[in-house]
């Protein structure tokens, strides 16, 4: 699967200790970050993570765009609780977690309901994104096609 990680500034430790946590499931998987989330969570656990764009410079839009074109399978979104969030970061995430909605992206926005995810994941129970995300990295590699 193909699972994209952002982190707020005031979570990017939460995400990473997270990471840590759940390394052995995460390692089996394909994972893209935004560049600073990315790098810490890579440093912690030496997971292999295609870096994008940092959050603020474009990287959350890169992963929006990915979602859009179904290349993502799952999102892991720790987002700050601040109630002094602008306006721009707002419009941001509406159109992220739109696009999740459309394209039914199962995305956390929270350690609980990360954990859930990650859980189920590892059960299985995400497999049907196999149908909906065919040309994945992952699902062309557990089916043995490389084109």
């Amino acid at each position: 699967m193909d699972i994209a990680l952002i982190a707020d500034d005031t979570k990017k430790e939460l995400m990473t200790q997270f990471c840590i946590a759940y390394c052995g499931i995460l390692s089996k998987h394909h994972i893209c970050a935004t560049s600073t989330t990315g790098k810490y969570v890579s440093d912690a656990t030496g997971l292999e993570i295609d870096l994008l764009m940092a959050g603020e410079h474009g990287g959350q839009q890169q992963i929006t765009s990915r979602i859009s074109y179904n290349e993502i399978d799952v999102l892991l979104y720790f987002r700050s609780t601040s109630p002094n969030a602008n306006r721009e970061i707002e419009e941001s995430d509406y159109n992220l977690l739109r696009m999740c909605d459309v394209h039914n992206v199962p995305v956390a926005t929270n350690i609980a309901t990360a954990e859930v995810l990650i859980c189920a994941l590892e059960r299985g129970d995400l497999d049907w994104r196999e149908i909906v995300n065919p040309r994945s990295d992952y699902n062309r590699r557990r089916r043995g096609i490389l084109y």
